[in-house]
């Protein structure tokens, strides 16, 4: 059982990239008894959650489990503006319907990591709440507490400036609408991504000008490919809080040797010191993919519990150690004689036709155990249709 400053000390390094205005100044606000409130902000841009989102939710947790106030602040007016940050284009605007339909999952899958229930529950909050409610008069008046200068520093903004791309008013506007959220809801601090920075610090900003008020924010490392791009939707690389426990599972096996440590950091639970093991283990030439295999179990632990971990071990081996097919896999009946394209692309199993064509020509597609070579292949027998590495389907005619 570690002690409250041996959390409070994990709480502020793990996984942190910076605190404001200083690390010393929030050790001393979670050393002084005093209850705080803190958020983590997501805009619904897409259907799922995914293992970006886990990084902050994990801190989150840990704030929670200190006695603090935490709040899961979903942008349904945000996100229909679009943030603009690295985006070297402006993004483009979803709908009210879009918003809505994308969060409808968020609590559900937010909940595998923070507690709504309980002694000390999590409060859900929607921007939408104060942000549609604003009159002009009142945006100008919140507009005039940042200025042209402050903005425009935004690297991506200069960006755009140098290669001759369009900025948009509203795109100035976004992180002083953001900013503003922290004002509404009164809090302590903020949590999120270090790709988030200018955005939480416009709110510390607009929190000293309005509440004479000291918000402290929290900022995490962000989990990266080998190439150095953020895991996430927009990359296009991202493990989303939707895939089963077995896809799940099998994306981290996919990753590069190198976000072994990283990844054990910032999507797990496994104390620092396993860490370390592991750490130890890879200098003194262990197999990356033994730890590979701890950090997959770590990482579905984390989200689905230790039973279902242990099984999507089982099920990965089963299907790319030992050659064989998942238990459970999709069932569907076709008409003799089905062109198998049109059967993977109304299934959704393949993108588009150039997609499949790749498929085949790389011989990455097979019936029971036979590849596939011709693009214009009709299925006549049933069988297990194999695409690429990991995805299975059971044909009956």
């Amino acid at each position: 059982m570690i002690t409250k400053e041996e959390a409070i000390d994990e709480l502020l390094t793990r996984g942190v990239e910076e605190v404001y205005p200083s690390r010393d100044y929030l050790r001393s606000r979670l050393l002084d008894g005093k209850q705080i409130t803190v958020f983590l902000g997501v805009d619904p841009t897409g259907p799922s959650l995914h293992i970006g989102h886990m990084i902050p939710l994990l801190k989150l947790r840990e704030f929670q489990d200190l006695g603090h106030r935490i709040i899961f602040l979903i942008g349904d007016f945000t996100a229909t503006i679009g943030d603009p940050t690295d985006k070297t284009a402006t993004r483009v605007a979803l709908t009210r319907e879009q918003v809505l339909e994308n969060a409808r999952l968020y609590k559900e899958q937010a909940s595998h990591f923070i507690n709504f229930g309980g002694e000390n529950p999590a409060s859900i909050k929607y921007n939408s709440d104060w942000l549609a409610k604003m009159s002009f008069a009142d945006v100008l008046n919140l507009a005039s507490k940042m200025t042209y200068a402050q903005t425009i520093k935004r690297d991506m903004f200069q960006k755009r400036i140098k290669e001759d791309k369009d900025l948009y008013l509203h795109e100035f506007l976004y992180p002083l609408m953001q900013g503003y959220d922290s004002v509404v809801m009164d809090v302590d601090g903020e949590i999120g991504g270090n790709d988030q920075t200018f955005n939480m610090l416009a709110g510390r900003d607009l929190m000293k000008k309005m509440k004479s008020k000291e918000k402290f924010v929290l900022t995490m490392k962000l989990l990266a490919d080998a190439i150095g791009k953020k895991m996430g939707k927009t990359e296009g690389n991202m493990v989303t809080l939707s895939d089963s426990s077995v896809e799940m599972y099998g994306k981290v096996m996919s990753w590069t040797d190198n976000m072994i440590i990283s990844g054990l950091e910032l999507c797990t639970k496994l104390s620092l010191a396993d860490i370390e093991g592991v750490r130890d283990r890879l200098n003194a030439g262990g197999n990356p993919k033994e730890e590979k295999m701890k950090l997959g179990r770590e990482v579905v632990k984390a989200y689905y519990g230790p039973e279902e971990a242990e099984e999507a071990e089982r099920e990965f081996i089963k299907i790319f150690s030992e050659g064989g097919v998942p238990d459970n896999i999709p069932d569907i009946r076709i008409e003799n004689g089905t062109g198998l394209k049109n059967l993977l692309l109304n299934e959704g199993f393949v993108k588009s036709a150039g997609d499949f064509r790749r498929l085949v020509e790389e011989g990455a597609m097979s019936l029971d155990g036979e590849k596939i070579i011709d693009p214009n292949f009709s299925l006549t027998t049933g069988g297990i249709l194999r695409i690429g590495k990991k995805r299975f389907l059971k044909v009956t005619i």
